[in-house]
């Protein structure tokens, strides 16, 4: 969970809590989520505006494609896991050691760019899980994030 001294573009509520968005150069930087003590805001710019749309796209149609720029910060390793997990379809999974043996890298170096990804749903990391069991979601192996996680996966799966 994020901070809340932070300028975001546009603040919104969402089935799994409130989502605080920030753009770089009209592209997607960060999805970040923020506890309810946040204020809501309206999108500041057409670009954020359709982020917005396309969220509220997901939340009804989980299989909808994203086409959204996305301006995301990461080592050349972390855009290459980025990369693999946009390619995971809504509805299926990966466990980490299957995506490490595709991407030729260790389980763990899976997790810490999963755990690094800037905008969680947009890019599904929720898509990764552990051999046996959920794994972990933005950094946290317990707690409200994993109901989070299962939810997107349960959301995914529901047709």
């Amino acid at each position: 969970m994020a901070g809340e001294k932070q300028a975001y573009d546009a603040v919104i509520d969402s089935p799994i809590g409130r989502l605080a968005l920030r753009l770089q150069h009209g592209a997607l930087a960060a999805i970040d989520f923020v506890s309810a003590r946040q204020p809501l805001h309206a999108a500041r710019s057409p670009e954020a505006r359709a982020v917005c749309r396309a969220l509220k796209r997901f939340w009804r149609d989980p299989h909808a494609s994203w086409r959204l720029p996305l301006g995301l910060s990461g080592t050349a390793f972390q855009q290459r896991v980025w990369r693999a997990l946009m390619r995971i379809p809504a509805g299926e999974v990966r466990s980490y050691g299957a995506l490490a043996r595709q991407l030729r890298t260790s389980a763990r170096a899976v997790g810490g760019a999963c755990r690094a990804n800037p905008v969680p749903i947009v890019v599904p990391c929720h898509r990764v899980v552990a051999h046996s069991g959920l794994g972990g979601f933005m950094g946290a192996t317990r707690g409200r994030t994993l109901d989070i996680k299962s939810w997107l996966l349960d959301h995914e799966r529901a047709r």
